[in-house]
């Protein structure tokens, strides 16, 4: 086994998760992040949501986490996370007390669950376009990145959907708050955008 001696002070999360990916990869115990030549369906993915995702996204922008934070500082651009949200079952005993599960995300991200499903009903479809409309103040040339997890369909989905109701400036980062929180960029408990 090799070891790599590092000059005092170069660690950071980049660096590490370099070094670690790469060793990984070089002794079998891991794929790389994203598949390589994995094909755009022709229209929304199915399940399973989560697995290895294309590289691409056509009509849109795809952007690494490096990336995703240069566009975040710039403030341009609207955020939109797009993790499902568990719905409350509807047979709990009485006296259950249900709590959501709390999501931390990008600060100042929109946060529009479910509408990353390959088929959504109508309603959830008005839900995605007023909250879109909301975060880019209705203007279809402004900015917009979708986010969820790391290998999530969901947010290619929704990326692609955004296209398709014309927006102009559409960003995917794939590797989302997964990614981001790895690099050691900051978060916040968001909730839901209400219905």
């Amino acid at each position: 086994m090799a070891f790599v001696v590092w000059p005092r002070g170069a660690w950071n999360a980049g660096v590490l998760r370099a070094a670690l990916l790469a060793g990984m990869v070089l002794a079998g115990w891991a794929a790389p992040l994203h598949a390589q030549g994995v094909p755009e369906p022709d229209g929304y993915r199915d399940e399973p949501y989560r697995g290895p995702v294309p590289e691409t996204l056509e009509g849109g922008t795809v952007v690494s986490t490096e990336e995703a934070h240069a566009l975040w500082e710039a403030g341009e651009t609207a955020f939109i996370d797009v993790l499902p949200r568990a719905p409350k079952p509807k047979n709990l005993p009485a006296g259950t007390i249900w709590r959501d599960k709390p999501r931390l995300s990008i600060p100042g991200s929109l946060w529009l669950p479910n509408v990353g499903y390959a088929r959504i009903a109508e309603p959830t479809a008005d839900y995605f376009r007023s909250g879109l409309e909301k975060a880019t103040g209705g203007d279809m040339t402004h900015s917009v990145l979708f986010f969820c997890l790391d290998e999530c369909w969901m947010s290619w989905n929704a990326a692609k959907r955004a296209l398709e109701y014309g927006y102009e400036t559409v960003y995917w980062f794939p590797e989302g708050t997964d990614g981001w929180t790895f690099d050691d960029f900051p978060v916040e408990e968001i909730k839901p955008e209400p219905h």
